[in-house]
């Protein structure tokens, strides 16, 4: 199969031709029809994931058509159109047990804890846990852009978050994640205000819904900017970039009682940042983190698709080849691009 591949960390990555892989006991092999180009491969690719051993395939957003199984898999049967959590539970240990199998004691992670899907082929362990059916109506290129961006945001927005109608939300960072929880939040009836510091984000993040925006290069206070728009704090705010200052100024900008939802991944360097605890005391504030969705939470979400309330493909800003995914894989710090990158090219 074609894949990408690299050696070392912050090393070129290359495609090349390697084995097709077998499908574990448990799982399955997919042959991938799309896969999205997420921030989290280039923090792997930077090294900044303990989980990753080299050399590597990165890629955890993708759709596709299950090829071969594993015996232990009876759910699934070649021929059927699938996708997956970025985070795959075991289905037997205590944390799945309890349905959380976003943080499974076991878990398995395509393009962390395993290759990837930047790939033609990719293995999937836990598959009678984990896979998710595509509706006939979603093709291929829409379901990994909900990959675990949007599924990540959905989770955040509604589990975590619990977003009501009338609330204010408060999104730091209009990249995947942040666009996706600014539609999700402003379809459950909730007034966003967005923050970045692109204008052509910003634009981006009005259309999906932002009642208000921010840039954060435009204004001399930040956390006064979004408590003015949203009338004295937002009743939650979500980091969707991942950084000291996002981190800090989302937790800052919550009004009393407020929920901080930490989605954004920082850098190694910058993994134990400061916070604004005397606010979180004074003003009773929660601060959670969000990290991926189980798959039987895919119901709710494809539900409100297929009703049209939510709208993913509207998120999807360029389709790509294997080749050009890789050459942007390696800048992603930039943050150069608008709306999500799917390979549908291999």
């Amino acid at each position: 199969m074609r894949a990408a591949y690299y050696e070392t960390f912050e090393g070129p990555v290359t495609i090349k031709s390697l084995p097709d892989p077998s499908p574990p006991e448990d799982g399955v092999v997919i042959k991938v029809e799309a896969t999205g180009l997420c921030l989290s491969d280039w923090h792997g690719w930077k090294g900044h994931d303990p989980d990753i051993h080299l050399p590597h395939v990165p890629g955890h957003e993708l759709a596709g058509v299950v090829q071969t199984t594993g015996k232990g898999v009876f759910n699934w049967k070649p021929g059927d159109r699938v996708t997956l959590p970025c985070v795959c539970g075991c289905g037997s240990c205590p944390q799945c047990l309890s349905g959380n199998h976003q943080v499974c004691d076991h878990q398995f992670q395509p393009g962390f804890t395993g290759w990837g899907s930047f790939a033609e082929y990719v293995a999937i362990r836990y598959a009678n846990v984990n896979l998710v059916r595509l509706p006939a109506a979603m093709d291929f290129v829409t379901a990994a852009s909900l990959g675990c961006r949007f599924v990540t945001a959905f989770r955040a927005i509604t589990a975590q978050g619990r977003v009501g109608a009338g609330q204010w939300v408060a999104i730091f960072g209009c990249g995947g994640v942040g666009l996706s929880a600014i539609m999700i939040a402003n379809a459950l009836g909730a007034r966003v205000v967005a923050v970045d510091i692109s204008d052509d984000k910003l634009d981006m993040a009005r259309s999906m819904g932002a009642s208000e925006a921010v840039n954060a290069r435009s204004v001399e206070n930040v956390v006064e900017a979004v408590r003015h728009c949203s009338g004295g704090g937002a009743h939650v705010s979500v980091d969707a970039l991942g950084s000291p200052r996002t981190c800090f100024d989302s937790i800052a900008s919550l009004r009393k009682r407020g929920k901080h939802i930490q989605v954004g991944i920082l850098n190694t360097e910058d993994r134990h940042p400061a916070i604004p605890m005397d606010l979180v005391v004074a003003h009773e504030l929660e601060i959670l983190g969000s990290h991926g969705i189980q798959a039987f939470e895919y119901g709710r979400l494809l539900d409100m698709i297929a009703a049209g309330q939510l709208h993913p493909e509207k998120l999807i800003g360029r389709r790509v080849s294997l080749e050009e995914g890789i050459a942007q894989l390696t800048v992603m710090d930039r943050f150069d691009q608008t709306g999500v990158t799917v390979i549908n090219q291999f």
